[in-house]
């Protein structure tokens, strides 16, 4: 994903205060994967500053925990943490990820299926002949701009490599991850605690408001009343805090992203273990395929509105070949889209309760660390007034934005038209002004690098990932009405950028190996990667 974007300023560095915070007790309603991570991050600077922090977590809500994927800023988390995959992978059955394969979205030949890389340092030596060859064929030249043969993570996934190189071998890959979200949750649970997050088994029914219209307290079904500072809505799509008691609307992306619902199968994993997420288009929406240690987790996510949920399992399981009904499905909803409002008076949502755009890009997780890592800056820095607010919710609602729209794209330039469901995405008109304009720079013939560079295109997203979207479907002049290329738009030799990928890919470690074999402490190399 982005290496240079939106998230970055999430990050900065700030100077903390010595005085007493203005919080001096937070209660997090809500734990799974949004509450722990979000309790972590907060302890981290703020518990040693005399702030208590409370976890209240339902013993009857189940959290919604299947095969998950990330974007590599996971890695930055628990570095931060000083958590070492030694210890939270093999606990969270975790396998590295290089990236998302999208199979079967596009129909135009010769891009049936490409490759989403995460950056390494040798994209340094191979963006920029991808970025030429993409744009002289964006121009009409007959030149080879498919991107899977410009990146080594896609070289990486086809030999069943993991990110991991050999001790002499500088070239880190920044690597996601696949682990089991259950897992995960219950890992983060007990580092939580360790690290001095108050846990309260209780069951929340609602919230009783101050004179000013904040949160007072929160009421328990045992018939307890626990007070607070400040409350962080993890309560889901229920939003029991942010929405149902605070009233902040909820803005639906019903309208451009069709997808409401999910059924999730448990397959077995034989043989090498992938170091992909892959995603294939089916009739009415897509599933993914994400290996973990000792199976895979695979979902079909689909839109209600063309599919029942009978329907969407039965066509799940043909996909899978377990057809046998001892394999047990779960079926699930999604709602689609973003609180108006990520943080009102002194609430603040995170995970599914700030909002949803769906898993295609793995984007929930970032999106937790981010907002959650903000907000603690702001609270060590003591400033929580109105104007604070404003100016981070109007900074992460673009960013949301920006993530909606990147998928939404996804959708928008499938070429298949063997369903409803997919003339419909096709279709659709109801795009931000932001995305119309990129694809009319695209179509048009134009670069879209300036404009995304200057994240004035294509927010939250770098380069890279827009053009192995859009060159990965082929979204190029009909092949019949290319010219030859003249030799400037020639000039880079693809054998030789074979020959570079194809002896490096060796200094990567096999996937099961390096699982076998995660070191006890790892020296974190820096990134040297501009990833345009």
């Amino acid at each position: 994903m982005a290496v240079a974007t939106l998230f970055d300023s999430a990050l900065a560095v700030t100077t903390r205060k010595t005085e007493p915070p203005v919080v001096r007790s937070i209660v997090i309603v809500g734990g799974g994967t949004a509450g722990w991570m979000t309790a972590l991050i907060l302890a981290r600077s703020l518990i040693e500053r005399g702030v208590q922090i409370t976890l209240l977590e339902s013993p009857t809500v189940p959290t919604i925990g299947v095969g998950e994927g990330s974007t590599p800023w996971l890695r930055g988390f628990f570095d931060t943490l000083g958590i070492e995959e030694a210890e939270w992978m093999p606990a969270c059955q975790a396998t590295y990820k290089c990236g998302i394969s999208f199979d079967g979205w596009s129909t135009r030949p010769g891009f049936e299926s490409y490759f989403h890389p995460f950056a390494s340092m040798l994209d340094n030596m191979t963006m920029t002949p991808f970025v030429h060859n993409v744009e002289a064929r964006v121009k009409g030249a007959s030149v080879y701009a498919h991107p899977n043969r410009f990146f080594i993570s896609a070289r990486l996934v086809a030999e069943r490599r993991s990110p991991k190189t050999r001790e002499n071998f500088p070239f880190e890959v920044w690597n996601g991850y696949h682990f089991d979200a259950t897992l995960l949750g219950q890992f983060l649970h007990r580092k939580a605690v360790e690290r001095g997050v108050r846990h309260k088994s209780c069951h929340v029914t609602h919230a009783t408001l101050s004179g000013e219209g904040a949160i007072a307290s929160v009421s328990t079904r045992d018939g307890e009343t626990i007070a607070a500072d400040l409350f962080v809505d993890c309560t889901g799509f229920a939003g029991l805090l942010l929405e149902k008691t605070l009233q902040v609307p909820f803005l639906s992306f019903a309208d451009n992203l069709l997808n409401d619902a999910a059924v999730a199968i448990p397959s077995p994993l034989e043989g090498p273990v992938p170091s992909e997420t892959v995603s294939t288009a089916l009739k009415n929406g897509w599933v993914w395929k994400i290996p973990l240690t000792n199976r895979y987790g695979n979902g079909y996510v689909y839109s209600t509105r063309f599919c029942t949920p009978e329907a969407a399992e039965t066509e799940l399981r043909r996909h899978l070949g377990l057809l046998a009904a001892d394999v047990e499905a779960r079926h699930l909803k999604m709602r689609v889209g973003r609180a108006a409002q990520l943080w009102h008076k002194n609430c603040f949502a995170v995970g599914l309760a700030q909002g949803f755009v769906e898993p295609l890009e793995a984007t929930a997780l970032m999106f937790i660390q981010h907002s959650a890592m903000a907000f603690a800056q702001l609270l060590e820095q003591g400033d929580l007034s109105e104007e604070v607010r404003a100016r981070f919710n109007a900074r992460f609602n673009r960013q949301f934005d920006g993530i909606r729209d990147y998928i939404v794209t996804h959708y928008k330039t499938n070429s298949r038209t063997d369903t409803d469901y997919w003339r419909a995405n096709a279709a659709n008109t109801k795009l931000s002004d932001n995305l119309q304009k990129l694809l009319s720079v695209w179509t048009s013939g134009k670069s879209i690098v300036p404009g995304v560079r200057a994240q004035e295109l294509g927010l939250g997203y770098p380069v890279a990932s827009w053009l192995a979207l859009l060159a990965g479907v082929g979204l190029f002049p009909d092949p019949q009405r290319l010219r030859p290329p003249t030799e400037r738009e020639a000039q880079f030799n693809l054998a030789e950028i074979d020959d570079l990928l194809s002896r490096c890919a060796g200094n990567y470690l096999d996937h099961r190996e390096a699982l076998a074999n995660i070191p006890a402490r790892r020296q974190t190399r820096a990134l040297q990667v501009y990833f345009w």
